[in-house]
């Protein structure tokens, strides 16, 4: 394992002399993608320094244990110590998704249950945004569609992450999050006092770093402008601010009207159409390969059904990864982390089962 270091040491000496370079810094998207790869390649450096100098220690230690019988006493910690290193060196050597450093756009979309699942769909937005608020990362709505309770029946949100390093992105965390989430409870519109099921879909894409990385020919879409509309389909605008731009060869379709400006508009429906187009590409890859696929958990079926809000018992479930808590609550004001980990980890273990299959 640690013969398999060597070349990310060269690599890791390379990025360093290559972001010193001044003129590396006049291309933003390469500057992001070297540091993105420098943060990366870091851990895993630092990782390995550790692990060589726990394996002098334990040498140390055996040889003067020989003749001091306190130095024996220490050898299990040590070799515990060393143990753990060798793991995590071991896991941070995964093969990591290249998009993991990316940013973020999410999509919330109403399903089955009508006004109910507008109203779980906003939920879902808040305790997203909450979770982002507890990450340091920056949010922002680029559209909403919103119901006349006061619920969304789609809304697309842009996250923005505050690190380099690929294992702290918003992508990283996020993307197991795309599918069916379903939730169990008494709706406000019920009288009864009757259990509801009903659900919403994610759909989670990694932004594009920059315009260039997927160019978009003006004949390669057609854009329509309309008037904006508010709940129950009334007009809020008197002018044809809202965008509608539909790429003729995949036929993936975005519109947005959140804004007053029909040039607003249109940036951030090229900026959701190029992150679609991008998502597309890797999913075609993904099929390709799904012999081999590189994530267990994250399925690019969006109509999987992942994960369970029952609101009476105050338990979340995910169906992917067998975890179950009791905290609903906490999990609905941002408290989402543990959620994610076990996502994070059993992909991490598939990976690693794969890699000991070669």
């Amino acid at each position: 394992m640690l013969d398999s270091v060597q070349p990310l040491l060269a690599e890791h000496a390379s990025l360093q002399e290559q972001l010193s370079d001044a003129a590396v810094h006049q291309n933003p998207a390469l500057a992001k993608k070297l540091n993105r790869r420098y943060a990366e390649v870091s851990a895993i450096v630092s990782a390995y320094h550790q692990v060589v100098e726990l394996n002098d220690d334990l040498a140390a230690t055996k040889e003067l244990a020989k003749e001091d019988e306190a130095f024996a006493a220490e050898l299990p910690a040590v070799e515990q110590k060393l143990q753990e290193a060798n793991e995590k060196l071991r896991r941070l050597l995964i093969p990591r998704d290249p998009d993991d450093g990316r940013d973020v756009i999410m999509e919330i979309k109403a399903g089955e249950g009508g006004a109910e699942s507008a109203l779980f769909a906003a939920d879902l937005l808040r305790m997203y945004i909450q979770y982002c608020n507890s990450k340091g990362w920056k949010t922002e709505i680029l559209d909403k569609n919103e119901s006349d309770l006061g619920g969304y029946k789609d809304v697309q949100l842009a996250i923005k992450g505050n690190s380099n390093d690929p294992a702290e992105g918003v992508w990283a965390h996020l993307k197991y999050e795309g599918g069916v989430h379903r939730v169990q409870r008494v709706p406000v519109t019920e009288t009864q006092g009757r259990i509801h099921t009903s659900a919403a879909g994610v759909l989670i894409f990694p932004e594009v770093d920059a315009p260039e990385e997927v160019e978009i020919s003006q004949n390669d879409i057609r854009i329509d402008v309309f008037r904006s509309s508010g709940p129950g389909g009334q007009s809020v605008n008197t002018t044809d601010s809202a965008v509608r731009i539909t790429h003729l060869a995949t036929g993936i379709v975005v519109s947005m009207q959140n804004e007053k400006s029909q040039l607003q508009n249109r940036e951030a429906a090229m900026r959701v159409l190029r992150a679609r187009l991008l998502a597309a590409k890797q999913e075609a890859i993904d099929a390709e390969q799904s012999a081999a696929r590189k994530s267990q958990v994250r399925s690019v079926d969006r109509s999987e059904r992942i994960r369970t809000y029952n609101f009476p018992e105050n338990r979340i479930a995910d169906h992917r990864t067998g975890y179950k808590s009791y905290n609903l609550d906490q999990v609905m004001d941002g408290a989402l982390e543990p959620v994610v980990q076990s996502a994070i980890q059993t992909d991490e273990e598939a990976r690693l089962a794969a890699l000991g299959q070669k």
